[in-house]
C-alpha cells in the first residue's frame, strides 16, 4: 500500500494508507512548498521549500538531505516519468532549473523573461513578482513540458527548455495545475484561477466545458489512472476560500468523456465548509487521493465516492502540496 506525503505550511507529514496513521517527517530544514514522488526509484520523493532550496527523501519522507538551488525560492518540482533522475524546479521570480542526476547539479534553462508576454506576468498578492506555479511533464517524451506561470501564461518547451513557447490566445491565463495521462500525452487538462480548460493538441489550441460547474475558480485537477477520460477539479468562489482553512467553500467536481461536470458530495460537506482539497492519481486503475484540512481522503470508484482514512491530528491552516509514493 502506498504511503501518501502532504505538506503542509510548516512540515511534511507521512500519511500510511494501510493503517490511517499519520506521522512526521524527522527532518526538514525550511517551510515546504511543493512535493513530487519519484516514478524510477521506489521511497524517492522531492521537496520545495521556502528559501533551502530543494531536498530529496530515499524513505517515503521520514528524512530529508538537501541537494541544492539553497537561497532560492522553490515554488513547483516534478520528476520526470519519461527519463530517471530528471528533476525539474521551478522558482521565484519565474525561473526553471533542471538536474539530470537526482540533484547532484543543477542547470538553469533559457531565460523565460525573453517570452513576448512577461511584462505582462504578475502574481496579485505579489504584483511585483511572479513564479513558476506548476510544471507537467511529458509522459515519454523527457525534452517536452509545461510551465505556468503565476500569473500570467503558460508556456512550453519541446527541446527541455533551449528554447520556449509562449502562450496561446483562447489558452488559461492563471494556470494552477496540470495533468495529462500516459495513455493520452498530449491532452492536457488544466485547472486555473480563470476556469478549466483542455486541450487535445498538446495546447496548441483550447476549450473550457464548463457546464455543471457552479463555481469558476479551480485549485486542483487529477484524472483517473485507468480512465483519461476522466478529470476530477477542485473549485471554489475565490482565492481566499480555496485555500485557508475556516473560511472556506472548497468542493469537488467530477467528469467523464464530453459530459457534463457533476459536483462529489459522498465524502465531502454539503453545503461545502473546506479548502478545495488537492489532488493526486492512485497507482491503480479508479484509485485517486485528496487532502483538505481534515485529513487524507481516498477514491477507489474513479472519485465518485470519497472516505476519510487518514485524520490530522492538528488542523493546518493551509496545504502547499500533495504525492503518493511508491
Amino acid at each position: 500500500m502506498a504511503l501518501i506525503l502532504v505538506a503542509t505550511e510548516s512540515t511534511v507529514l507521512i500519511a500510511d494508507a494501510a493503517t490511517g496513521v499519520i506521522g512526521g517527517s524527522k527532518r526538514l530544514d525550511d517551510r515546504p512548498t511543493c512535493l513530487a514522488a519519484d516514478p524510477f526509484v521506489p521511497g524517492r520523493a522531492w521537496c520545495g521549500t521556502h528559501r533551502g532550496g530543494v531536498f530529496r527523501s530515499d524513505d517515503a519522507g521520514e528524512s530529508w538531505r538537501t541537494v541544492g538551488l539553497a537561497g532560492r525560492s522553490i515554488m513547483s518540482i516534478a520528476a520526470s516519468p519519461a527519463r530517471r533522475d530528471l528533476i525539474w524546479v521551478g522558482t521565484e521570480p519565474s525561473a526553471v532549473w533542471c538536474s539530470d542526476n537526482a540533484g547532484d547539479t543543477w542547470q538553469r534553462t533559457d531565460p523565460l523573461e525573453t517570452l513576448p508576454s512577461s511584462p505582462e506576468w504578475s502574481f496579485p498578492p505579489k504584483p511585483d513578482t511572479h513564479h513558476v506555479r506548476w510544471i507537467a511533464c511529458h509522459p515519454h517524451d523527457a525534452n517536452q513540458l509545461w510551465i505556468a506561470i503565476e500569473a500570467g501564461a503558460l508556456v512550453s518547451t519541446r527541446d527541455g527548455g533551449r528554447t520556449w513557447r509562449d502562450r496561446v490566445v483562447g489558452g488559461p491565463w492563471d494556470t494552477h495545475e496540470l495533468a495529462i495521462h500516459p495513455a493520452a500525452p498530449m491532452s492536457l487538462r488544466v485547472s486555473a484561477g480563470d476556469g478549466y480548460f483542455e486541450s487535445d493538441d498538446g495546447g496548441a489550441t483550447w476549450r473550457s466545458p464548463e457546464d455543471g460547474l457552479e463555481v469558476g475558480y479551480l485549485r486542483a485537477v487529477a484524472l483517473d489512472p485507468g480512465r483519461p477520460d476522466v478529470v476530477i477539479v477542485s473549485a471554489s468562489t475565490g482565492p481566499r476560500s480555496a485555500y485557508v482553512a475556516g473560511v472556506s467553500d472548497g468542493r469537488l467536481y467530477r467528469r467523464e468523456g464530453n459530459g457534463r461536470w457533476e459536483r462529489v458530495k459522498a465524502g465531502w460537506p454539503d453545503p461545502p465548509r473546506t479548502i478545495a482539497p488537492l489532488l493526486a492519481a492512485g497507482l491503480s486503475a479508479g484509485e485517486l487521493w485528496a487532502a483538505d484540512e481534515r485529513g487524507v481522503h481516498r477514491s477507489d470508484d474513479s472519485g465518485s465516492t470519497w472516505q476519510l482514512i487518514a485524520r490530522f491530528a492538528k488542523t493546518p491552516n493551509n496545504l502547499r502540496g500533495l504525492t503518493v509514493v511508491r
